[in-house]
């Protein structure tokens, strides 16, 4: 019984880390970086040039 609590409190420890580090596994994209010239798109994230008219 010990081993089983032991193990279960184990495995929701490390769940936060796991789920956070999953995160950082893809690369973000933001306004910051985009090239000058262009802005960020929010509907498609990503850096556009900007439509003028």
């Amino acid at each position: 019984m010990k081993l089983k609590v032991t193990l279960t409190a184990l495995v929701l420890g490390f769940s936060p880390v796991v789920a956070s580090a999953m995160g950082c596994m893809t690369p973000q994209q933001t306004a910051s970086s985009c090239a000058d010239g262009q802005v960020w798109d929010s509907d498609s994230g990503t850096c556009i040039e900007p439509i003028t008219s």
